[in-house]
C-alpha cells in the first residue's frame, strides 16, 4: 500500500487454494511409482507351501509378487490351502501400495506358529490379482518352494 495516495497493493493471491491440487498430484505420483516398483505374474509351474513338515497347500496357480529389490513372495489362492491348518490372528498391519493386511497363525501339532500368513482381504486396484491369496513368512518351519 502506498502512504497518502489511497491506493492499495492489489491483495496477493493466496496458495491455499491449490493446496488440494498438490495433494492429488502426489497422490497420482505415488500410484505411478506403484506400478514401477510392484509387479505380479502368474508364478509359473507347481508350488508348495510346507509347516512343520505338513504340506499345507499345493498350486498351479499362485501368483508372485515382486516389489522393489525385496525378494519375490508367492501367494496362494485360498482354495489351495488346508484353511483348517489357519486359525485368524488379531494382527493387521497397512500397506499404503497394497492396502490393509489381516494375518493368520499356522496350527501344527506341535505348536502355533504365530502370524506366520498373511492376505489382503481388498488389495488396491494395482494388485487386485493378490485377491483371495494368502503369503507365507518363510522360516525354519514354513518353507514354500516350486516343485
Amino acid at each position: 500500500m502506498m502512504r497518502g495516495s489511497g491506493l492499495r497493493r492489489p491483495a496477493r493471491r493466496s496458495d491455499t487454494g491449490l493446496s488440494h491440487l498438490v495433494g492429488y498430484v502426489r497422490a497420482n505420483e505415488r500410484e505411478a511409482a506403484l506400478a514401477d516398483h510392484i509387479k505380479t505374474r502368474i508364478a509359473p509351474g507347481t508350488w508348495v507351501v510346507r509347516a512343520g513338515g505338513a504340506v499345507l497347500g499345493e498350486s498351479t496357480n499362485a501368483v508372485e509378487l515382486t516389489e522393489g529389490d525385496y525378494p519375490p513372495v508367492i501367494y496362494f489362492p485360498r482354495e489351495d490351502i488346508a484353511m483348517a491348518f489357519l486359525e485368524p490372528s488379531d494382527r493387521t498391519s497397512h500397506c499404503p501400495w497394497k492396502g490393509d493386511a489381516r494375518y493368520f497363525s499356522i496350527v501344527t501339532k506341535s505348536t502355533t506358529l504365530k502370524d506366520a500368513v498373511w492376505s489382503y482381504e481388498a488389495p488396491k486396484e494395482g494388485v487386485a490379482a493378490i485377491t483371495g491369496h494368502l503369503a507365507f513368512f518363510p522360516s525354519d518351519t514354513v518353507t514354500v518352494e516350486k516343485v
